[in-house]
């Protein structure tokens, strides 16, 4: 059996199979990692004439597959991987940036840069610098899984071949953020490297390209009720699907079906004939080019006449037609459902085109319109409240959707509720900002480790956390700048508003590492603490920006502008942590650069590529199957397998008793409480 090494042929060698990858077993467990059953596993699935680049890749899929035995075997199967890529790649990161900027397609034999003309000039002027600062070893510090995500979405490719490490790749964002200022580029890339932080999907995606698209959030409200309105409101939606970037969008505004229309003297389908264009729309124009399915949500209020067939929309049954099952579906509730719902009340479904304003208004003054058209008579259909409730809970249990987003409490808690009544929140539900016809909200996003600053199992470093937040609000502030806007109307709204969005993710894993269960009141004073930082940090660091560039263009009357900040929004008294005294004096003086600060979103992609669960989220199986391109993963809870091994009770049989609880071990005998308090 022989191989093909560089073109040359080879014997295939079992020593030498086991000798590389025994090379990458540094600082793995080797009491549970064992390269020679790897080997074992490769040589198996060899054919003749094998290249070793496929050798490496079927030994990397098959160290995956042995997760399940110990997490260090995910450890094993990145550096595969890895070192894989390493051996197809060059190495120095201006040539890399000079092959991708110099990159002519060789279907058509025209230029077609991958890196900007700008990011191009500032790495070539600077290329010993950054060349030097770059430090490959940290590629090994992904796991599989991470890897795999960056290698199929992230990672720059030249006609399919991937051309730049993950290192060159956080040293392009870096750039592409910075510019000129290389002493920032080179913080941020080592802090990105360290694994402290991670900008989000776009901005990973888009920055240091010809389209440095980096938001992730864009929110709409539809331009107008008519065919115009509509399609130009589409087109705005396509051209933002197609730069990496997700959707909200508000429809209250569209008359129901069966109303009038001057124009044509006809009837109007309503809502769901127009919503299937758009799911159409999610399906055609993806986020980048195949990068990842295009998403939108779709925001209505509970008193749109059609809102029984739009809460039918995602169902598995019923008629194709009345169907939209690629798009997502949320509520805009007003308190008033939830009241009437509470009384067992009836509740009245109105058209917008004959009970016109309500989505204009919040709180009394809504309660107060509404019930004007009431007594009016304008109701196209009077329910009872609780049949709408039931029928919102049969659709969230049967599609997961829609999603509930409470409009008063929005609107009443936003630092953006002088602008105007605010319609929606984005597609992941994070971000609440005012939208108009001739403003589409933006966001730009990061989210930081949280498990990263837990320096042994007893102490969290809160310092650390608060400085690394302050890099990252500076980094979303020079982002707005730096931004390509997909539509003029999301380039107007960022640059008067000045949004950006912290977030996290890992903080399951974080209490995991200090040993508090996640419901514990330790947990929840650490939780409560962290935030309390990257806020406080956030609006210092916006407080610094603005004495440097000047307050955002609407921040007079905007509740910080009073002195209002979200504790005081919320009703709660901010610990002695951090000196909020001396922070709200100067805000005072000086004000914000940046009217939102925080938006803790799903992290769904990036804490893949950084070994995290997602956001704030608990872990919600200590088993379950991950699906990637090489195939389907069983994964364990790193945290969990690593204590069940280090007290010997890891095994196949108990392996499958946790998979027949569907991933809980609350019910196993033999598993010790305090393991039973923590997973």
């Amino acid at each position: 059996m022989f191989v093909f090494k560089r073109g040359r042929k080879e014997r295939v060698a079992f020593d030498k199979i086991t000798a590389r990858i025994l090379k990458l077993c540094y600082g793995l467990d080797m009491n549970y990692v064992d390269p020679v059953q790897v080997t074992q596993k490769v040589i198996s699935g060899v054919y003749q004439g094998v290249t070793t680049i496929e050798l490496d890749n079927l030994a990397a899929e098959t160290a995956a597959y042995m997760t399940t035995k110990h997490p260090d075997y995910a450890v094993l199967a990145a550096r595969i991987a890895i070192s894989n890529l390493h051996k197809q790649s060059k190495k120095v990161f201006s040539q890399v940036i000079e092959d991708l900027y110099r990159y002519v397609n060789p279907k058509t034999g025209k230029p077609s840069p991958m890196i900007n003309d700008q990011t191009y000039a500032v790495v070539m002027k600077n290329a010993d610098r950054l060349n030097s600062a770059i430090i490959y070893d940290r590629d090994f510090g992904f796991n599989y899984f991470g890897f795999k995500t960056l290698e199929r979405s992230y990672l720059l490719k030249i006609d399919g071949k991937v051309a730049e490490r993950p290192q060159h790749l956080l040293m392009r964002v870096a750039v592409g953020i910075h510019g000129e200022d290389i002493d920032s580029a080179i913080e941020t890339y080592n802090l990105m490297s360290e694994k402290y932080f991670t900008h989000a999907s776009p901005t990973m995606f888009n920055a240091g390209t010809p389209r440095p698209q980096m938001s992730s959030c864009f929110l709409l409200t539809m331009k107008e009720d008519s065919i115009e309105g509509i399609y130009d409101t589409l087109k705005t939606c396509a051209m933002i699907s197609k730069t990496a970037g997700g959707i909200g969008l508000n429809v209250h505004n569209i008359r129901a079906s069966g109303s009038y229309i001057a124009g044509t003297n006809g009837h109007s389908n309503g809502l769901i004939p127009m919503l299937r264009v758009f799911n159409n729309t999610a399906r055609y124009v993806d986020q980048g080019g195949n990068k990842r399915p295009g998403a939108f949500a779709i925001y209505l209020e509970p008193w749109h006449a059609d809102v029984f067939d739009f809460l039918d929309l995602r169902k598995n049954t019923g008629k194709e037609e009345t169907r939209a099952r690629d798009l997502f579906f949320s509520l805009w509730v007003p308190d008033l459902f939830m009241k009437r719902i509470e009384a067992n009340e009836d509740w009245s479904l109105f058209c917008p085109a004959e009970a016109p304003g309500l989505q204009d208004v919040w709180g009394e003054k809504f309660e107060e319109l509404y019930a004007t058209y009431e007594r009016e008579g304008r109701a196209r259909k009077t329910v009872k409240a609780q049949k709408l409730w039931f029928a919102i809970i049969e659709a969230q249990t049967e599609t997961g959707t829609p999603f509930m987003l409470y409009k008063d409490a929005c609107n009443r808690k936003s630092n953006q509720q002088n602008l105007g009544t605010i319609k929606c929140s984005n597609l992941c539900t994070e971000v609440i900002e005012y939208s108009s016809p001739e403003e589409v909200a933006v966001c730009n996003l990061a989210s930081i480790s949280l498990p990263a600053f837990v320096t042994d199992s007893t102490t969290y470093d809160f310092k650390m956390l608060h400085k690394i937040t302050k890099v990252i609000t500076r980094n979303l502030n020079k982002v707005i700048d730096g931004n390509y806007y997909p539509v003029p109307e999301a380039k107007l709204s960022n640059m008067r508003h000045r949004p950006v969005g912290l977030g996290v993710q890992g903080l399951a894993d974080a209490f995991f590492k200090m040993r508090m269960p996640f419901d514990s009141p330790q947990a929840r004073k650490l939780n409560v603490e962290i935030f309390e930082t990257i806020y406080h940090a956030a609006l210092e660091t916006s407080c610094e920006l603005a004495q440097e560039e000047g307050t955002y263009e609407t921040y007079e009357g905007s509740p910080v502008s009073k002195g209002i900040l979200q504790p005081d929004m919320w009703g709660v008294t901010p610990s002695d942590l951090w000196d909020w005294k001396t922070l709200r004096e100067n805000i005072a003086k000086h004000g914000v650069r940046n009217s939102l600060l925080v938006a803790p979103m799903p992290t769904a992609s990036t804490s893949q590529i950084l070994g995290n669960n997602e956001c704030f989220e608990p872990y919600t199986s200590n088993i379950y199957t991950r699906r990637v391109l090489a195939g389907e993963f069983q994964v364990v809870n790193p945290w969990m397998l690593k204590d069940l091994v280090e007290r010997n009770l890891w095994n196949d049989t108990l392996k499958n008793h946790i998979i027949s609880e569907n991933g809980s071990i609350q019910r196993i005998p033999g598993i010790p409480d305090d393991l039973k308090a923590l997973y």
